[in-house]
């Protein structure tokens, strides 16, 4: 592994092959992990992959489809076996279902993103949580949004879904917070230029909007302090 401040240690980034997910990656990386990268775009992955390499980080691709727990349980068991631990996980996939009305609602789309933004977030957490307790300082940081809090017109579906997400990571910081050396963070990026982002503001501006980099950049300053379990912050623009 590269030499920095997270030399030796091993992190997972889910949804890593573009926007915040790619971003972050870099910046562990950068930092001296070992960062294990996920998503289903494959090609996608490598070409974050070799960017890793160039700047002299190391990075291993994992293409695993979150709404496959058997990919999740396969991945889990590979990382065991080469590495026995897991020091950083990053739950940055999500998928944003088409914005309306609560009446309007498609179902199937309804379905796929609690698939991806839950029910693939308890799977990640059990298990992924015996290779977390291996480590004797594991963090664990789950990507949000303000509508998990602050619903909006049109944004039900995407809205329950980050709020649904948000209530399985507080409970699961509750029941780990004297049990193991894990803390658990939720992290709003804020307004972010990514392509999740262009979908749901077509006439905006990108050029207003912070890159990824500055939320991997906090990201990544936040995983080297001393947070306390359960902790919530917004990234604002800088």
């Amino acid at each position: 592994m590269s030499e920095g401040p997270f030399s030796d240690e091993v992190a997972l980034v889910t949804g890593a092959s573009r926007g915040i997910g790619a971003a972050t990656a870099l910046a562990l990386a950068a930092a001296g992990a070992h960062v294990v990268l996920t998503g289903r775009d494959t090609r996608a992955l490598e070409e974050v992959e070799e960017k890793i390499h160039e700047a002299g980080g190391t990075a291993t691709i994992a293409p695993v489809d979150l709404a496959e727990p058997d990919g999740i349980a396969r991945l889990a068991t590979a990382i065991l076996q080469r590495w026995d631990k897991l020091d950083i996980l990053v739950i940055n996939a999500a998928l944003l279902p088409q914005l309306g009305p609560v009446t309007d609602i498609d179902p199937g789309a309804f379905n796929k993103a609690l698939t991806i933004n839950v029910l693939a977030t308890q799977v990640l957490l059990a298990n992924f949580t015996p290779l977390l307790k291996k480590s004797g300082n594991a963090r664990v940081i789950g990507m949000t949004s303000s509508v998990a809090t602050a619903p909006r017109a049109f944004w039900g579906a995407y809205a329950a879904t980050k709020a649904a997400f948000e209530v399985l990571l507080d409970c699961y910081a509750q029941e780990t917070k004297n049990i193991a050396k894990l803390r658990i963070a939720i992290v709003n990026p804020g307004a972010t230029r990514t392509a999740m982002r262009a979908r749901a503001y077509p006439g905006e501006d990108p050029a207003t909007l912070k890159g990824p980099e500055v939320s991997a950049a906090r990201m990544v300053a936040l995983l080297g302090e001393q947070f306390a379990s359960g902790h919530r912050e917004t990234v604002n623009q800088t």
